[in-house]
């Protein structure tokens, strides 16, 4: 499959082993390339999607320089919006408490921005999936925080683990887009790249 990419080395710029794991799903050759400390600032005038495609492309532009005219570079970001707010990667046990304690008992929205790149062009696009959340209570909150460390996930959970079994109610849209990346759209968007 995706014969139209094949002369391509595909990068995936991505920290992330659940982006790993999806990326793996798709039968695709790639290799995981990180750079340290890339800031992750924004504009806060942007809103919902704007905010992980620009991530996404400050992402991709921040590889530019270590790109062979061969290379394929995928880079993406995630992150969950309620009520006109973030709710990025929590620093801290208190914060991803915090985050929870909002997400508990309403619906929220996640957003992957993905950004495709080579020397000669730049796609990028994004998912929408709402998430659902039964109220839930301080002790399933610190059961998950303490057991699952949700430091390195927007909105302080995986959707894949033990809160998504016992807390998640309903979802519409991509599942995998709330684990971090919207493989169907993906490789849509690599068999048209």
């Amino acid at each position: 499959m995706l014969e139209n990419i094949a002369e391509y080395q595909i990068i995936l710029a991505s920290n992330s082993p659940r982006r790993k794991e999806l990326m793996s799903g798709l039968d695709i050759s790639f290799e995981i390339k990180t750079l340290p400390d890339i800031e992750e600032f924004y504009p806060d005038t942007l809103q919902k999607e704007e905010i992980p495609l620009y991530l996404a492309k400050l992402k991709a532009d921040a590889y530019r320089t270590l790109m062979q005219d061969n290379t394929l570079l995928i880079t993406a970001d995630t992150i969950v919006w309620l009520d006109g707010k973030v709710y990025g990667k929590p620093e801290n046990e208190t914060e991803a408490k915090y985050m929870l304690q909002q997400l508990s008992g309403r619906t929220h929205e996640v957003f992957t921005g993905v950004c495709l790149t080579t020397r000669q062009k730049q796609k990028s696009f994004f998912a929408v999936s709402k998430v659902g959340f039964a109220v839930l209570s301080e002790a399933e909150i610190d059961y998950y925080v303490s057991k699952y460390k949700p430091f390195d996930k927007a909105g302080a959970y995986g959707v894949q683990e033990w809160i998504g079994y016992a807390g998640v109610e309903h979802l519409e849209g991509s599942f995998y887009n709330v684990m971090g990346l919207p493989v169907r759209l993906l490789y849509k968007y690599l068999k048209e790249f």
